[in-house]
């Protein structure tokens, strides 16, 4: 795979967390916080470990810790996808 999209995170945060009972994920979220979107650090070391198995590449969990908001965690995946490419 090229490039993870954000629809493709969305599908992997909502089958390793659910829906959010906070915020719609379907909305403009690529700025939002996790946190603000109602998932935790937790949510997303298991969203990050999904993405690792699917996409075949290596995520620091400090890292994924520090990607806050959508965009920075697809930043970090895609700058991944590419290194390994």
């Amino acid at each position: 795979m090229s490039e993870m999209t954000l629809a493709e995170l969305v599908a992997i945060i909502r089958e390793c967390a659910g829906d959010s009972d906070v915020a719609d994920l379907d909305g403009d979220v690529l700025d939002v916080t996790f946190e603000d979107l109602g998932y935790d650090s937790l949510a997303m070391l298991e969203a990050a470990g999904q993405t690792q198995r699917r996409y075949a590449v290596t995520l620091v969990d400090d890292a994924v810790v520090e990607a806050r908001t959508p965009r920075e965690f697809l930043s970090l995946v895609n700058g991944e996808l590419t290194r390994v490419a």
